[in-house]
């Protein structure tokens, strides 16, 4: 049923009882105003023939059969269209339509009353009447004044209300109905425009003009929210999908050169029993650093796929002056005879994902370890933090020295790919690929460049500072970076700020 029909078959019922109730409140109003106007006019005319009632006891006290036959037609001629009853010790004079004699009237009252007789009602007023002479105080005077003129008038109003109730139906049922048809016109073009949308077999959406209905506008507008989130979460399924693939393929690939050593190797104790113990050990040694090897694939592979599925509700203010001090801390603790420095200045954050910061933090540190060592085998780390300011605006930068050989400059982009190393490396290749998705993830600035004085190399990355009064409130863009080909890097944009 539409909502129009609805609205008028509503609006059909509840006028009408609407009517019916306001008019029932009317008629008991007219009733009750009727009755006290009949009441004030029944009071007057009672004073009035009460004089003529005393002037009829004193002509029957006196015994003037002539003043009181006179007195007697200016009592009822006082009375006029009224009934009138005067009961005393010597009989009772009547006149007019009242009750029949035999009905029991009520206690003698001031106020008027309702008597009933006959299926007729009249409203009736009580009073004694004072004359001279024996008896006088048991005369009573009884006015009745006939309801039927304003119960016929009572009834015409209700029989008016009664039609009115009965033609309102229709008529606001058909009005309710037009006007809610006209109401519902922008609604009705809404459902016609998103009753062909498929989000699953088109890419067509939803273009919604405003209409300044509100509930059709936010209506419109949650429908385009539903539609923009399912787009969002079909390429983010598409995005985990693909992931998935890319982490299954490069495990399978990479995994295979680790394990079919490890196999070699296995193969070798199992075959030689009598092995020189030389040789055992050299063997062991294989399997140790392959399996090493395989464990550090896996973590940096899973890490991988954690940068690439990052959510925007994982970015929150970090601290990278005491980020920077952990990582350097469990450096020195795991690596007791190297030589780590941080320089840092305080309150240094930015809008980031702390564990994918720190996987940066810890790798460009294992990699200044591994590939930064001088001459003398000896390891020594310098590790920057400092405020600047990038094209004029804010930034955080990050600085990573070693004394090592250096990059050449024709190697500097390519060492960020994936599986990347050389050949005397122990790491997997993917500890800098870690680095330049964590940079791009937080749309940092990743340069390479000769270290200090020209000796060894520095690792340069610049992040975005976000104002306080324009907090980022999405993470910046997701690349699959499992994938075969590495994705270029994004260079430090202050737009994006």
């Amino acid at each position: 049923m539409r909502l129009s029909t609805r609205i008028a078959l509503v609006v059909g019922a509840v006028v009408p009882l609407l009517v019916l109730a306001s008019g029932w409140v009317l008629v008991g109003l007219v009733s009750k105003d009727m009755h006290a106007q009949a009441d004030q006019r029944l009071d007057e005319r009672a004073r009035s023939v009460a004089t003529a009632a005393r002037g009829l006891l004193r002509a029957t006290s006196a015994d003037r059969p002539r003043a009181e036959q006179a007195r007697q037609r200016k009592l009822f001629t006082a009375a006029l269209d009224i009934g009138i009853r005067l009961t005393g010790p010597d009989g009772t004079v009547m006149d007019g339509s009242q009750p029949d004699p035999a009905v029991r009237l009520p206690a003698r009252t001031r106020k008027p009353v309702t008597v009933r007789s006959d299926g007729k009602t009249w409203r009736a007023v009580t009073m004694p009447v004072a004359g001279s002479g024996e008896g006088a105080q048991q005369t009573t005077l009884w006015l009745f004044s006939p309801e039927a003129a304003s119960q016929a008038q009572i009834r015409l109003v209700r029989g008016r209300v009664i039609a009115v109730a009965l033609l309102a139906a229709p008529v606001s049922a058909a009005l309710a109905w037009a006007l809610a048809a006209g109401a519902a016109r922008p609604l009705r073009r809404l459902q016609q425009r998103t009753s062909g949308l498929d989000p699953r077999t088109s890419a067509a959406r939803l273009d919604h003009a405003p209409t300044r209905i509100t509930e059709v506008d936010d209506l419109a507008h949650t429908l385009q929210t539903f539609l923009a989130r399912y787009d969002e979460q079909a390429a983010r399924t598409a995005e985990a999908l693909a992931t998935a693939r890319s982490f299954s393929a490069a495990a399978s690939h990479e995994l295979r050169t680790p394990l079919m050593s490890m196999q070699t190797s296995l193969d070798i104790l199992d075959a030689f029993h009598e092995l020189d113990p030389a040789d055992r050990a050299e063997t062991v040694d294989d399997l140790r650093c392959g399996h090493a090897r395989l464990l550090g694939l896996l973590v940096m592979l899973r890490a991988l796929a954690q940068g690439d599925l990052v959510e925007t509700d994982a970015f929150v203010p970090v601290d990278l002056a005491d980020l920077a001090d952990a990582s350097v801390s469990d450096v020195c603790r795991a690596h007791p005879g190297t030589e780590v420095t941080l320089e840092s200045d305080q309150g240094l954050t930015v809008h980031g994902w702390q564990p994918g910061l720190r996987s940066l933090l810890d790798n460009l540190l294992a990699n200044a370890l591994a590939h930064g060592r001088s001459a003398d085998g000896g390891a020594h780390v310098t590790v920057r933090l400092r405020a600047a300011h990038d094209g004029g605006t804010p930034a955080v930068v990050l600085t990573v020295d070693d004394r090592g050989p250096g990059v050449p400059p024709e190697h500097r982009q390519t060492v960020f790919q994936r599986f990347q190393r050389r050949a005397d490396s122990p790491g997997s290749g993917l500890g800098l690929t870690l680095v330049a998705q964590q940079a791009d993830l937080h749309r940092a600035r990743l340069r390479v460049l000769d270290g200090p004085g020209g000796r060894g190399a520095r690792f340069e990355i610049t992040f975005p500072v976000t104002r306080q009064d324009r907090p980022r409130t999405a993470a910046p863009w997701h690349r699959t970076w499992l994938s075969d080909t590495a994705p270029q890097r994004q260079e430090f944009d202050p737009a994006h700020l």
